[in-house]
């Protein structure tokens, strides 16, 4: 194996090369990335650096050493799996004996006008927010997932009004209906406002043209001056449409992340198998494990591993900082092993028979492997 391409330059691809050359690949390597950035901390952009005074530093990563030839500002467009070919958006065909694709989700709309919405996906769209925060504008943000919810966090520390409309109580599919509520009474204590429509739609106010419309389900309406849409993503799978790659649309993985005879995939765009279901789990840890075990598969390394780890997911939110170790959502009570989190800082545990539970720090400090630990506690019977 003397090339190999890798579609996509987010943390999946970086680990990627980086896992190819600690597996010992000395051939060549070339990364198309759609940014003109090095990667970055995707996750930081909706959190500390929404935060963060001056120059945004906090999504900088150290430099890769993987020495890739890369491509930025650039996407790959199709591909050939007989030729062992992939198309480039500048135009050229580069030819892969390996190819790990990579190349993540982008924000869904509600509307086809994107001057009605803002989406947030990279660091663009952070330096944009920032600064447009800086005039304490009002704000609707539209879904109350992760996202959604740090973005509504993010303006309302800077200032603004801000109402998040949300088709079912905020993060209650994310975390579940106890660190939902936890959160959304941090939110409702700051001022933030909530609506559940069945339904909504974006529109320039007519008695504003400054103004954004949001038109709800049963014909009420909210205005603001701006809208944040954050209804969840689409993975960037267009250019791989007729390549017979996709099952039912979807680019799947098996447990060693391979797609195909030498393609395999890792991160956001990737279905694979967990706990005997096949999901997409956009979360920078997956991307990471997904990515090691790809490089090591693709060079056929002996014992290389196949998908075996535990989710991991942190988000900063209303004064909360939640780190979980484990499936989400929770179901249930939890056990509180410290603390109490409507009053103080708190570790808690969703323990089950087998040991495969999940759990939580709220602004607690405590060492990852410590709270992994504590997730695969057998509880006593």
């Amino acid at each position: 194996m003397e090339q190999i391409v890798i579609a996509g330059y987010g943390i999946a691809a970086l680990t990627a090369a980086d896992s190819l050359r600690d597996n010992g690949f000395k051939g060549r390597i070339v990364i198309v990335g759609a940014e003109a950035h090095q990667p970055y901390s995707r996750p930081a952009l909706s959190k500390s650096a929404m935060t963060e005074e001056g120059t945004l530093t906090s999504h900088l990563l150290p430099p890769s050493e993987h020495g890739a030839d890369q491509l930025l500002s650039c996407r790959v467009t199709g591909i050939d799996v007989t030729k062992k070919q992939v198309q480039l958006s500048d135009g050229q065909r580069l030819s892969y004996d390996g190819l790990i694709i990579a190349t993540g989700i982008r924000p869904k709309t509600l509307g086809t006008n994107p001057d009605l919405e803002f989406t947030f996906r990279n660091i663009e769209d952070a330096l944009e927010l920032r600064e447009l925060l800086k005039a304490k504008p009002s704000v609707i943000v539209i879904g109350g997932g992760i996202l959604g919810m740090e973005l509504a966090s993010a303006s309302s520390a800077a200032g603004s009004e801000v109402t998040v409309v949300s088709r079912s109580k905020p993060l209650t599919k994310s975390l579940g209906n106890e660190l939902s509520n936890l959160v959304v009474s941090a939110a409702a204590s700051q001022g933030v406002k909530f609506v559940q429509p069945e339904g909504a739609s974006v529109e320039v106010s007519p008695a504003d043209p400054k103004h954004r419309r949001v038109t709800l389900a049963d014909g009420s309406w909210l205005e603001a001056e701006l809208v944040i849409t954050a209804i969840g993503d689409a993975p960037n799978t267009e250019w791989l449409e007729g390549s017979g790659l996709l099952i039912d649309g979807e680019l799947r993985i098996d447990s060693r992340c391979r797609v195909a005879d030498h393609i395999y995939a890792a991160g956001d765009v990737a279905v694979f198998p967990l706990a005997g279901e096949l999901t997409r789990l956009p979360l920078w840890t997956s991307a990471i494990e997904q990515a090691k075990v790809a490089a090591a598969n693709l060079l056929e390394v002996e014992n290389a591993p196949e998908l075996s780890f535990q989710p991991y997911f942190w988000t900063e939110q209303f004064g909360l900082a939640v780190k979980a170790c484990g499936p989400l959502p929770v179901v249930g009570s939890p056990t509180a092993v410290q603390g109490d989190p409507a009053v103080e800082p708190a570790l808690l545990s969703w323990q089950s028979p087998d040991g495969n539970g999940t759990a939580v720090s709220i602004n607690y400090r405590i060492p990852i492997p410590k709270l992994r630990a504590l997730s695969r506690v057998i509880p006593e019977t």
